[in-house]
């Protein structure tokens, strides 16, 4: 029980440090400034390790390499404490990682997809609601060029939804055939 305890409180913990992490490399990929409510949230919670992080590693254009490696290290410090608890495991590290910097892209995705969407049905006026819209958008473009609105309803964000979920199951039966 208390390994359960241990393990969700630290998933919990590097999922909103890695998620921030990866929020600030896409708002700065989407040249989203961080003079907003979610920027100054996001510079607060990540400064500590993007910024040494980028002294060794400097982006490339708009790419901050800083803070996709800061979110690895966060996943990788989660799973090896884990591993120190558990007294094994230490050989799978680094996947074990990888597979978390990707299942937190993809719930981060989802996270971004559905509150965009609740924002959209209260057409709601506000900073916070404008950069959900810029960060959104170029993830749902692709599925806004093949279905139609229906009714005047936007389908989008449900497809988007659809193939992240099933992305995330690939990526947990792909994280399991690797470990075994």
């Amino acid at each position: 029980m208390f390994l359960q305890i241990l393990s969700f409180l630290l998933d919990v913990a590097a999922g909103l440090l890695g998620g921030a992490c990866l929020l600030r490399l896409y708002m700065q990929l989407q040249r989203i400034p961080f003079g907003n409510p979610v920027g100054a949230f996001v510079f607060a919670l990540t400064n500590w390790i993007v910024l040494p992080v980028r002294k060794l590693l400097p982006g490339y254009r708009r790419w901050d390499f800083a803070s996709l490696i800061a979110t690895f290290l966060i996943e990788l410090a989660q799973f090896a404490i884990l591993a120190l608890m558990i007294g094994r495991g230490w050989a799978t590290l680094p996947v074990l990682a990888l597979f978390g910097v990707v299942r937190l892209l993809i719930s981060g995705a989802i996270g971004l997809v559905i509150v965009y969407a609740i924002l959209s049905w209260v057409q709601a006026d506000s900073p916070l609601g404008d950069v959900i819209d810029r960060l959104a958008a170029p993830l749902l473009r692709p599925f806004r060029r093949i279905i139609p609105l229906v009714g005047g309803f936007d389908l989008s964000p449900l497809a988007l939804l659809v193939l992240l979920q099933v992305a995330a199951i690939i990526v947990a039966n792909l994280q399991d055939a690797l470990i075994r």
